[in-house]
């Protein structure tokens, strides 16, 4: 599948420029959050229609056939051995989303259920479900109009798939339910497509099934993770840059050769990144010679060992990166069409592959963020910060400085530490023992969301804090004695934030460095002062 929505060497995401196109074939990862996050529209490819009018034709078939097929004519689940009689069948589809679209809880980001909605549409495409051509146009027409059913937080198990984010998406298709329109007003879904002149469809046999089997909301979500922590784990190297500048440490240890000693590629690109980011430091080159020279022998952990935690989440990273491939490359139903025109019963909807490494990620995140809030700490201890104020106070004892926002960095990695437990761990038996091993994905996806905003907020903090601290040591930006890229760094921050003075409110300035870390600006200001991007 192709697309012209293009992504900016930081991970961030342009404004998509042109259409996604629907094929037989996977989509790519920009192309997902091209739909989801930025609304680019999606049109089927000819090659796609042939291959569900094909599929769908099998289906057909089977539906006159007197012998029981699942999901055909059939019941599902536990009740899989109930034969139904053909009059019956349509109902049978119905009924079928109407009880599955069961959630509850707050309603789940947009950006999930688009992704949601793309996902299982790219499986319609492959031609391997038996739905028909106009089931796919309907969801391509609602993700083209704006239009988001409401999906609780609550109701999938992972297992056979996101059964109930699914089958509120089916409904919306059918008229149904409730959807969030262009303008992100709530409303009954079948006014909603009636203003934007959809048809609702009514479901034939085997299409209320097609649509609600899939790992397709836990793989969106993982997508959308990947893509923000590919930003957030290069942030991470800037933070660290500017604590280790701040708290007059060394570079020495990111020396190229003392990396090949331990081949991890990720660690490699961390420790590069800090080479990068230090070199031409005047104030490191202070701590080798002349008044501010130190004896320390080695940096904290916390400093020294920033590549090998990062290195880390970057491996960690990859290999979550391969699965969502592999995912994207599937095509996900129960019973599934094949190539030569079988129509078969599998386990493909397992979400396990996904949720393990969703689970995987929220472990890395906590540790790089754990790591994060151990450097902010340094810097606001005085017996630690060499030579820094306490709390990197204005009027230590009046002023409390940064103490409270290394509080809420702690608050939050004591939280992220909590996500870090795996859901995926976790099942629980479900229809009449008939799905009696589920994979939590879901939940995974949604408790790594809140992860990545976790990190988000740490970062934003120490970023926050170095650059109070650098300013303490030269006098602020326009007398900097950092590394040039880290200069950069701190210039985009005092666009938003000024500079060390008396307490002030705190919280809306670490909100304005959170937006920095999110949108990706601080990575750009480094990106653009070094002339190539971070790896």
């Amino acid at each position: 599948m192709t697309s012209a929505s293009t992504t900016q060497a930081d991970g961030a995401q342009h404004a998509p420029e042109h259409t996604v196109t629907m094929g037989t074939g996977p989509l790519r990862q920009e192309e997902v959050l091209a739909v989801a996050r930025h609304g680019a529209p999606v049109v089927l490819s000819e090659q796609a229609e042939e291959a569900m009018r094909l599929s769908r034709a099998v289906i057909d078939t089977l539906a006159e056939d007197p012998l029981p097929h699942y999901g055909v004519s059939t019941g599902f689940g536990a009740l899989a051995v109930k034969q139904i009689p053909p009059e019956r069948r349509r109902q049978l589809q119905r009924s079928l989303v109407r009880s599955h679209a069961a959630s509850s809880g707050a309603a789940v980001d947009r950006e999930v259920v688009r992704a949601l909605m793309l996902n299982r549409l790219a499986t319609m495409t492959t031609g391997r479900t038996g739905v028909r051509p106009e089931v796919a146009r309907c969801y391509a027409a609602l993700l083209n109009a704006g239009i988001t059913p409401v999906v609780g937080e609550y109701g999938s198990l992972g297992c056979s798939g996101d059964l109930a984010p699914l089958s509120h998406c089916a409904l919306a298709v059918m008229g149904e339910g409730e959807v969030f329109d262009a303008d992100g007003v709530r409303r009954p879904a079948g006014e909603a497509l009636a203003a934007a002149g959809i048809e609702p469809i009514e479901l034939q046999e085997k299409e209320g099934l097609a649509l609600i089997n899939g790992t397709d909301g836990m793989l969106g979500m993982l997508l959308m993770a990947a893509a923000d922590l590919r930003r957030l784990v290069r942030t991470a190297d800037i933070a660290t840059a500017m604590t280790i500048e701040a708290l007059r440490g060394t570079d020495s240890v990111f020396a190229e050769d003392l990396h090949a000693l331990r081949p991890q590629p990720g660690q490699a690109d961390a420790a590069s990144n800090l080479r990068r980011l230090l070199a031409d430091s005047n104030l490191i080159a202070e701590t080798r010679g002349g008044e501010h020279r130190h004896t320390r022998v080695q940096d904290a952990y916390s400093l020294r060992c920033a590549p090998q935690v990062h290195g880390a989440v970057r491996s960690t990273l990859a290999h979550a990166e391969a699965v969502a491939g592999y995912e994207l490359a599937s095509a996900i139903d129960n019973p599934v069409v094949t190539v030569d025109g079988r129509v078969e019963s599998n386990g493909n909807f397992h979400g396990a592959p996904v949720g393990y490494v969703l689970d995987f990620l929220a472990i890395a995140v906590a540790d790089c963020a754990s790591m994060s809030e151990r450097r902010t700490d340094r810097m606001l201890d005085s017996s630690r910060s060499h030579g820094l104020n306490a709390f990197l106070a204005h009027d230590p004892g009046v002023d409390s400085g940064h103490m409270i926002a290394q509080y809420t960095q702690a608050g939050i990695v004591s939280e992220l530490k909590r996500l870090a437990v795996p859901a995926s761990a976790d099942s629980i038996p479900s229809s009449a023992m008939q799905e009696d091993h589920v994979s939590m994905g879901w939940a995974a996806g949604l408790k790594l969301r809140r992860a990545v905003d976790g990190i988000i907020r740490v970062l934003a903090v120490e970023i926050l804090t170095a650059a109070r601290a650098l300013d303490m040591r030269d006098g602020g930006v326009d007398q900097a004695r950092t590394a040039p890229a880290i200069t950069a760094v701190r210039r985009v921050v005092r666009t938003r934030v000024a500079g060390p003075d008396t307490d002030r409110y705190l919280a809306p300035e670490i909100d304005e460095v959170v937006d920095l870390v999110r949108d990706g600006d601080i990575l750009a200001a480094a990106d653009q002062a070094l002339g190539s991007p971070l790896r």
